[in-house]
């Protein structure tokens, strides 16, 4: 320990000389050395940025390999009518359907026979060979938003898992297993963008952005997929809940309310999904608890409250209303119960609450009640569940 404190020491001494000796006439000693940390930190930055860039770069070269290993297992399997299955596209009477009822008035030369509008489709749907799944650049995909990419490559990825589970394109997706954190990566790179997007909300949002937050919850549906997912990701997803949450309870925007249903609908999309429908639900009951006690308080000594954080609080019960409902449907449940903590002290309270701020705050309370009744339906639910399998 004492050598190495010696030869620090020596270092910096012989850094301090040269700095002093290398330093121009027109400049003193310290000038001179806070201009070398400028470069040297540039620098740094500079390197950074080309570090970020190309793992990036190995990011995407991971997905497409992914994507192609599973492409080349489902379509290269040398079985002629797999093949042939995957190569006729969906296009027959649904096309001409569409087609000949598109909504739109045509003029008599514009008008076609369905007999002809049949042989020009037929002839247009024969079957070529299945191209392979690049990542296409679609609507988002932008310098300005580099975020496409990985929602392009999860949406495919998803497309595929649905192909190998038809018919005879049945693969087994283990024997990529080796492959899939670049899943989790792209997920983890997706939240982060969509973290900082909803911290700063522009409106009218992108549909890129709802897009994302459905393909997150068709990913974390998959049971297979979820599992490595909520192993790198779980505590990116549990922020990104709360961010989301916080855009509802601290918006005091006059014009607030149309940015607060989109956010809404977000959580509610979601919480489609049974492994996230439990946290997110005990998430919002949390804040719903916690403004019910601030509220008796209130109404104990008659002080004035924040009607701004009053109003926001029915964004969330909605929310709840939705995601209980979604509860209560047959073979969507998420097991929540009694034993949740949130849920356990939202149902103590319930009543005492209600019959203390039904003057005060009517319109308040009658949600509360309502929100009551679905959760002890819920729980009804579940124990006819566990009762009868």
């Amino acid at each position: 320990m004492d050598d190495q404190a010696s030869y620090l020491r020596t270092s910096k001494l012989a850094l301090a000389l040269a700095i002093i000796h290398s330093k121009p006439a027109d400049k003193s000693g310290r000038e001179h050395a806070e201009h070398l940390a400028r470069v040297v930190s540039g620098q740094e930055s500079k390197w950074r940025l080309k570090v970020e860039a190309l793992e990036a770069e190995v990011l995407q070269l991971r997905q497409k390999l992914l994507l192609s290993k599973i492409h080349s297992g489902l379509f290269d399997s040398g079985d002629p009518s797999t093949q042939l299955q995957a190569q006729e596209p969906r296009c027959s009477e649904n096309t001409l359907s569409l087609l000949e009822d598109s909504g739109c008035g045509l003029s008599n030369e514009q008008r076609t026979e369905p007999s002809e509008m049949s042989q020009h489709f037929g002839e247009s749907c024969t079957p070529t060979p299945f191209p392979p799944l690049p990542i296409v650049k679609r609507h988002g995909a932008t310098p300005e938003n580099p975020l496409s990419s990985h929602m392009q490559f999860l949406q495919h990825l998803l497309e595929l898992k649905n192909l190998t589970e038809s018919g005879s394109l049945k693969t087994d997706l283990s024997l990529f297993e080796n492959d899939y954190s670049a899943v989790s990566d792209s997920v983890f790179q997706l939240l982060d963008g969509l973290i900082a997007f909803y911290r700063k909300p522009k409106f009218p949002f992108s549909s890129f952005w709802t897009e994302a937050v459905d393909t997150l919850a068709r990913l974390i549906s998959d049971c297979n997929l979820s599992i490595r997912i909520l192993k790198k990701c779980s505590k990116k997803l549990e922020e990104f809940e709360k961010t989301l949450l916080q855009i509802i309870l601290r918006n005091n925007h006059i014009n607030r309310f149309q940015v607060q249903h989109c956010v809404s609908q977000c959580l509610v999309t979601l919480g489609s999904c049974s492994l996230l429908r439990k946290s997110i639900i005990s998430l919002l009951l949390s804040e719903v608890n916690i403004f019910a006690d601030d509220l008796g308080t209130i109404n104990q000594v008659q002080a004035s409250y924040d009607v701004t954080r009053y109003e926001n609080i029915f964004s969330l019960f909605w929310v709840l209303e939705q995601l209980l409902q979604k509860e209560t449907e047959k073979g969507n449940t998420s097991s929540i119960g009694h034993d949740d903590q949130e849920i356990k002290k939202f149902l103590q309270k319930h009543d005492e609450t209600i019959f203390q701020l039904s003057d005060a705050f009517p319109l308040f309370t009658f949600y509360l009640w309502r929100l009551g009744i679905l959760l002890n339906s819920v729980e009804r639910e579940t124990v006819e569940t566990n009762s009868f399998p």
